[in-house]
């Protein structure tokens, strides 16, 4: 009996040496234990074949979307409301207030002895803006407002009064810039736009709709005069009853006073400049119409 096991032991490990190695994909189940749960068509009375009974259903007829049988359809059921109009157009502004502003400044996210522009608030890798969704830039909001004390020279496209009070009385400076479609999307993803070798386009003046915020002092507008946002940065030092520093004597006055072109996108870089990350060099355009174009 012993030798008998002993063959068939060893008749079992022949076999399993010449067979390949189990796995799913040479699993199978038992034959006839996997039954399939579709019936035919025709069977048992389903002379519907999935289609269900009349009418619209059963002859793939759908309605269309918002069509309510007959009824007043529910976006004609009240009266138009202006405020509505052109709601798909209307620019809008991420926000980010001034408490993630001091937190990004508190873990070196940001840079504060250098200017703060949407590139350097993308590159935090925090701040996100999507264009397709008429984004149009970052819209500075006062939660925090109180814990604020970075001295900072920022550039935003939204700020409100109690914002530009809060920066300027810590020392700092504020700008509201424009910014078009085009040089959004150069600014979302700056890396991937220089590597694809392009000119570096020119800042599109704002549109009718929003010129005049651009332009007043009082918004700290990059189209302002500067004398008059002298005047308004002590107008508005009495309304809040502090002492307004003097930039003039701050050590990091090139720093504060720092501003872009309202044709420039890059701190640094020119309209039309092409930067080869491949070359690790820049080439700047030398023909006179190039540069009357990319200047004006």
């Amino acid at each position: 009996m012993a030798a008998a096991g002993k063959g068939s032991r060893d008749l079992a490990l022949t076999m399993l040496r010449s067979l390949p190695r189990v796995c799913i994909g040479n699993l199978r189940a038992n034959p006839g234990v996997l039954k399939k749960s579709k019936r035919g068509r025709g069977q048992h009375g389903g002379d519907k074949h999935g289609a269900g009974n009349k009418g619209s259903g059963q002859r793939q007829n759908y309605m269309r979307l918002g069509y309510e049988t007959g009824n007043v359809p529910f976006y004609l059921r009240f009266g138009f409301e202006p405020y509505y109009k052109g709601h798909h157009l209307r620019r809008q502004y991420p926000p980010l207030s001034l408490h993630s502003l001091q937190l990004l400044a508190d873990t070196n996210r940001l840079d504060t002895s250098k200017p703060i522009d949407l590139v350097a608030l993308f590159n935090t890798g925090v701040f996100r803006m999507d264009t397709t969704s008429m984004h149009a830039g970052v819209h500075l909001t006062d939660d925090g407002i109180n814990e604020f004390q970075a001295k900072v020279n920022i550039e935003v496209q939204w700020v409100t009064e109690p914002v530009i009070a809060a920066i300027e009385k810590n020392g700092g400076t504020i700008t509201t810039a424009y910014y078009d479609r085009v040089s959004l999307d150069c600014i979302t993803d700056a890396e991937k736009f220089l590597r694809r070798g392009e000119p570096i386009p020119r800042r599109m003046r704002p549109p009718a709709d929003c010129l005049e915020y651009y332009s007043s002092a009082i918004n700290r507008g990059y189209l302002a005069d500067p004398e008059q946002i002298s005047h308004e940065r002590l107008v508005l030092a009495q309304k809040y009853g502090y002492d307004l520093p003097k930039i003039e004597d701050d050590p990091d006055y090139n720093m504060l006073t720092e501003r872009k072109d309202p044709r420039q996108i890059f701190y640094g870089l020119e309209p039309g400049w092409i930067i080869s990350t491949k070359d690790n060099a820049i080439y700047k355009p030398t023909a006179e119409y190039l540069k009357k174009f990319y200047l004006n």
